[in-house]
């Protein structure tokens, strides 16, 4: 009879509703708050409509709108689930008044049995027995008259209230006088009725309900009792059906007078009668009735093997003669077969008084079964889901029944130990004390019970988070380099370990890497910790008042209740980390639990530690290892200071090639200062700049530094333009810049405590040496033991290229250069952009992995080269270089070589806001003159000699762009160029770089496109944004993983608008926007003969392009704008400004620049008040006054460049 049903809720129960409706064939219409438009429920329905933003009053309780909404979707039901609009009586009958059905009772029944007091009276008029109790009150005084008639304890409750929401458990006369504003208030503004009345409580009482179901004429039947008695904060926790410990008489008798009592008022659809059921008397009283749905119906549902949403669903039929439940006939056959128990997960600290939890779960993941019973689980979350904090808080209910309660309940701890919800906190874990206590396997449960349970979780709090505190693991991610995926982990990886292992703890438990100042942490359970790394001034706050500075490297007990002050680094070094017995727990990312923020993954919920984080610890059992007794650790620890040297092994780049022979002497001659913007991502380095040996880069770009994108190593030093940057564990897989040297593995903990202002040098030394050094740092960690020093010489060959083929015995030469001592990269050809190449490079990529070759740990390929990251204690460069020379052997000509393809069509806003609005915050923040603003596409247009700006625009909507590589700015982002020669726009890259690029910006640098993966900065030229080419959390049709290209995939784009591109980017990671994806192949030959037959316009294009690209470039030098200095003039210097009486000043502790002032003179200031904010290592940074008093100077202003002992800002004291 019903062919839409609009269901006014949300979450778990609109998900289980849906789930009927399709199996009735029945179309489902969801509405949502805009904090839930990627709830499960919106996703499952057929049709999702938006209630708009603000508070559930104006959303969800908004009859108006969700009339209209149903009117207008043609939906001739509307279910209002529990909760909400379930219970009230005027929603009922607007409904019915618009020709709607609702799907629950008739409004008279929520009336009668909706407000408390009513549903007293008729009770007493149904021979139901009765607690003690009053009828409405009318103000505190008769409350408190009766209270002491009724004698104490006693609950005062709201007459329209539910859900465990206006009640208010009272001991006292003094507490009854603090409760009744409270309750009243809840009352009103929850159910619009603030009416109250008192109850007498029964301190040992159970909560048994009987589940109803009236067809409206008169014929009612029961499907059993349920116990609810375990409730935190009078809302049930856990349901369970049979009631444990009833007799056969008391379980009829309940459900007789449930049966006595809505049968009277010919009650319609799904209810509930509650029951206090008094334990020591055997005696029960009546509660209320529930007029909806109940959220435990589920347990009744699976031991009888109804679907009481389908009842509800058909009713309308029935009553009209077109149905049939058969009612009478359930009622005489219905019996229990075996035991169902439910755990309500609630989004909620129980540490913290239950407190709700709000936020990102990261990982939702749920067992499909248990050993024993049968497993259901209703929930509306997945990974990525937010929790919104207008809401109710539960999240799921896990559902298992069984034959017995023993096994049903052995099955529901199962199932709660093997669920995951990491992100915010849940009561799994407290749901888990509840099953273990021996009262709740006794059936000995009441509703008192769970106030004397002891939970007791392995958690800390985060009080305050530090400038950037990170969770990090060994030996972090690898194998996802090729589609770039940072490796992450901690940038001090020697002090990590070596704390871990001084610990007992393994090397991959994960813990705290902390940026020059720490977190606060309030530990909630026993355990040991150790501090490593760069020093801080830390200090432990026992439970007991006592305070303990603790000994860094040493490990320290703490106790339940201990608060740990991490404090700032003090010294040398820029991170400390915070090691805990066990480990942290937290979800693998890729497999590793390492935190990458830019690609907002890993870690704790892919981001730094913020106030009111809760970190899980590991058990300590779990794989803890006994270290010797008391080592002589002194030899090990690592000498953190502000005067380094790095050894590097010369290459990839170097002399003649890239640089001059002077370039490279100056490399490591000279001394280089560590840049204030430094970060995971790399360290810049200030310095001397190359003379270059290059002109310009050629089709690779404008600067002599570019060349086609390679893949690159960690710890390479990366010339970005003339300015180096030492890429980190954060650093980018893949891009075209030149490196002449890489910083040897054994060396690369050292990049991580370089701070601003450092000085570092760099030591050539070899392979060998190299190999030699990491050998003796891994033995040493084993061992704890410092073995003899290893003989370090200088090193650097003539040449980086450590093995050639020429092209007198190749179809197109090969050239091998280290990338350090771990790395190597295979280069095919000339310094050109040709697509023969890149299937060289495919080639000898398929083949390497398809040969069994111990130490070979991932293969990244890039336009013209393919990058090997090996072991070299394992596999020797030497023995590697053998396989790979005999390995050309085996690839042949390429000869008709084909590859797998696919044609990927994905919507483009053309010139989008976000990317106007990137160049404008380019143009005020970085660089005013750039002749590519401020607008980028008049540049390109201009730069290739085309005629308008739609001749650019036809060329990017006509152009198939070939993927040659991923992860050219990281996640997947496809580096690609058009297969057609004359689609190739070539530009040159912004320099210096934005500071910041949207997410999917789509560029042009070179003649390649990029999409990028992920927000950061950039220097590609904008002609617009596309949708997300990484799904983080979710499986789709088109994510089968996490990045939605593939190599040598052709990408085609269709235009769309701003506004359509915003809604498409909200609905694609969701799998609500279908793109065409057309398989196909891409054959060498074939392309090449294309290239042949056209190739009379190819060169015609390329000449004219290279006339305008002439042009430009001349242009800029008349105008003197090719070379462009990123660093600022120097400041004049006022740090020596003397202090008249009274005066005291504050100094910058770090070198950086000052982002922001924050007071002006004259202004009066507290102790600890901030005054500036610096920014350092690409992190903001507050300085505070150290006492209270008047600003009498602010001595840096914005955009000033401060170091260590700066003069900032001069006070007169109060």
């Amino acid at each position: 009879m019903l062919t839409k049903v609009l269901i006014a809720n949300r979450g778990a129960i609109a998900c289980r509703i849906i789930r009927t409706l399709k199996k009735l064939g029945i179309g489902s219409v969801a509405v949502y708050h805009q904090q839930d438009q990627h709830s499960l429920h919106v996703q499952q329905a057929d049709e999702a409509v938006c209630l708009g933003e603000g508070p559930v009053t104006a959303t969800y309780l908004n009859q108006g709108r969700i009339l209209a909404i149903a009117r207008q979707t043609g939906a001739n039901a509307i279910h209002p689930g529990y909760g909400f609009l379930s219970e009230n009586p005027d929603f009922a009958s607007a409904c019915s008044a618009a020709g709607i059905y609702f799907l629950g009772p008739r409004p008279e029944h929520m009336t009668a049995f909706g407000l408390k007091h009513s549903a007293r009276t008729l009770a007493e008029q149904n021979s139901v027995p009765l607690l003690p109790g009053t009828e409405l009150l009318t103000d505190l005084t008769a409350a408190r008259n009766a209270a002491k008639h009724i004698g104490y304890p006693v609950m005062l409750k709201s007459t329209a209230g539910g859900g465990g929401i206006g009640m208010q458990l009272c001991y006292s006369d003094q507490e009854l006088s603090g409760a009744w504003d409270s309750v009243k208030r809840l009352s009103a503004n929850n159910f619009a009725n603030d009416g109250v009345f008192l109850e007498k409580f029964v301190e040992k009482a159970r909560h048994i309900e009987v589940q109803v179901f009236g067809d409206g004429n008169g014929n009612v039947i029961t499907l059993g009792e349920r116990d609810c008695s375990l409730q935190r904060r009078n809302q049930k926790v856990l349901e369970e059906t049979p009631a444990p410990g009833l007799t056969d008489v008391q379980r009829q008798q309940l459900q007789t007078t449930a049966r006595r009592l809505t049968a009277a008022v010919n009650y319609q659809s799904a209810g509930t009668v509650e029951f206090i059921f008094d334990a020591a008397n055997g005696q029960f009283y009546f509660l209320e009735v529930n007029t909806r749905l109940q959220v435990e119906h589920g347990v009744t549902e699976e031991v009888y093997g109804v679907d009481l949403v389908e009842w509800m669903v058909r009713l309308p039929g029935v009553q009209a003669g077109k149905d049939n439940l058969h009612l009478d006939q359930y009622q005489a056959t219905l019996q229990p077969v075996g035991h169902a128990i439910q755990a309500r997960i609630y989004a909620e600290d129980p540490v913290l008084d239950f407190q709700p939890s709000a936020g990102l779960l990261s990982r939702v993941e749920w067992p499909a079964a248990v050993e024993q019973g049968r497993l259901r689980i209703d929930t509306w979350v997945e990974s990525g889901t937010t929790i919104p904090a207008l809401f109710d808080p539960m999240l799921a209910k896990i559902i298992v029944t069984a034959d017995s309660r023993a096994q049903a309940l052995a099955g529901l701890s199962q199932a709660l130990a093997s669920s995951e919800l990491y992100g915010i906190e849940t009561n799994r874990a407290y749901l888990r004390d509840i099953l273990a206590d021996q009262r709740v396997n006794n059936g000995d449960v009441y509703t008192q019970l769970l106030k004397t349970l002891h939970h007791a979780p392995l958690t800390l709090q985060v009080i305050a988070a530090g400038t950037q505190t990170t969770i990090q693991d060994l030996p972090a991610r690898i194998g996802y380099w090729d589609i770039g995926v940072p490796p992450s982990g901690p940038f001090d990886s020697y002090s990590f370990e070596l704390g871990n292992r001084l610990l007992g703890n393994a090397t991959q438990d994960a813990g705290l890497e902390i940026t020059l100042k720490g977190p606060i942490l309030k530990f909630n359970t026993t355990t040991r910790v150790l501090l490593a790394g760069a020093h801080t001034q830390a200090k432990i706050t026992h439970v007991n008042g006592v305070i303990e500075i603790p000994e860094f490297w040493k490990p320290i007990s703490v106790q339940a209740g201990d608060i740990l002050d991490t404090g700032a680094v003090s010294g040398a070094g820029a991170r400390a980390y915070l090691l805990i017995d066990g480990g942290l727990q937290c979800p693998d990312y890729l497999g590793s639990k390492s935190t990458f923020t830019l690609g907002q993954f890993g870690g704790h919920n892919g981001r730094a530690l913020l106030p009111g984080d809760v970190l899980h610890l590991q058990s300590a059992s779990t794989h803890a290892i006994n270290p010797p007794l008391n080592p002589a650790i002194d030899a090990l620890l690592p000498a953190i200071t502000h005067e380094w040297q790095l050894r590097v092994i010369y290459g990839p780049h170097g002399a003649p090639e890239f640089f001059t022979e002077s370039d490279i002497e100056r490399l490591f001659e000279n001394t280089y200062e560590i840049h204030y913007n430094s970060s995971r991502t790399g360290v810049r380095l200030i310095g001397p700049k190359p003379e270059w040996a290059r002109t310009d880069g050629g089709e690779a770009g404008l600067h002599p530094s570019n060349i086609h994108d390679n893949a690159y190593a960690i710890g390479t030093i990366d010339f970005t333009g003339d300015m180096p940057v030492i890429l980190g564990p954060d650093g980018p897989s893949l891009g075209g810049f030149v490196c002449p040297a890489t910083v040897i593995s054994a060396d690369l903990w050292k990049l991580g405590q370089l701070k601003a202002g450092d000085k570092v040098t760099f030591i050539p030394v070899s392979q060998t040496t190299a190999v030699e050094l990491f050998n003796q740092q891994a033995a040493n960690l084993v061992s704890l033991t410092a073995a003899n020093a290893v003989t370090v010489e200088d090193y650097r060959p003539a040449s980086p290229v450590v093995a050639k083929i020429s092209t007198d015995n190749h179809p197109t030469g090969v050239i091998y250069r280290p990338s350090g001592d771990r790395y190597l990269l295979v280069e095919y050809g000339p310094l050109q952009l040709d697509i023969r190449l890149r299937f060289r490079v495919h080639a000898l990529m398929q083949y390497l992995q398809s040969q069994p070759i111990n130490g070979l740990q991932e293969l990244t390929p890039g336009i013209r080269s393919l990058q090997l990251h090996y072991d070299s204690t394992v596999l020797p460069q030497d023995q590697l270089l053998d396989l790979l020379l005999a390995a050309e052997d085996q690839l042949g000509d390429l000869e008709g070589a084909e590859v797998p393809s696919r044609i990927v069509h994905l919507p483009l806003s053309w010139d989008d806001e976000v990317c106007r609005l990137a160049a404008e915050k380019y143009m005020q923040s970085v660089r005013a003159d750039a002749p590519w603003c401020p607008d980028n596409i008049e540049f390109i247009r201009r730069i290739n000699g085309l005629d308008s700006i739609q001749d650019v625009k036809d060329i990017v909507f006509n152009a198939s762009y070939l993927v040659m590589g991923l992860g050219d700015v990281y996640l997947g982002a496809p580096v690609a160029t058009p297969v057609d020669p004359r689609h190739r726009l070539v530009t040159t890259k912004y320099n210096p770089a934005r500071t910041w690029t949207a997410e999917n910006s789509v560029g042009i640098g070179g003649a390649y496109m990029c999409i990028y993966g992920m927000e950061g900065p950039g220097g590609y030229q904008f002609v617009g944004r596309t949708l997300q080419m990484w799904n983080r959390y979710k499986q789709t049709r088109e994510f089968t993983q996490p990045w939605l290209l593939r190599f040598f995939d052709q990408v085609r784009f269709y235009a769309v608008s701003h506004d359509e591109l915003i809604d498409i980017r909200q609905q694609f990671p969701h799998g609500q926007y279908p793109i065409r994806i057309e398989e196909t192949t891409f054959n060498l030959s074939q392309y090449e003969a294309f290239l042949a037959q056209q190739s009379s316009g190819i060169s015609a294009f390329q000449r004219e392009r290279q006339k305008a690209f002439q042009h430009e470039l001349e242009d800029w030098k008349r105008t003197g704008r090719f070379n462009y200095d990123s660093e600022p003039a120097a400041t004049e210097q006022k740090d020596e400004r003397p202090l008249a009486d009274g005066e005291f000043s504050v100094e910058s502790h770090i070198a950086g620049n000052v982002w922001q002032c924050l007071v002006k003179p004259g202004d009066l200031v507290a102790a600890n008040q901030p005054l500036l904010i610096l920014e350092s290592m690409k992190m903001e940074i507050e300085v505070s006054s150290h006492q209270a008093g008047t600003v009498v100077e602010v001595v840096k202003q914005a955009g000033q460049g401060v170091a260590p002992g700066s003069l900032l800002v001069v006070l007169m004291k109060n």
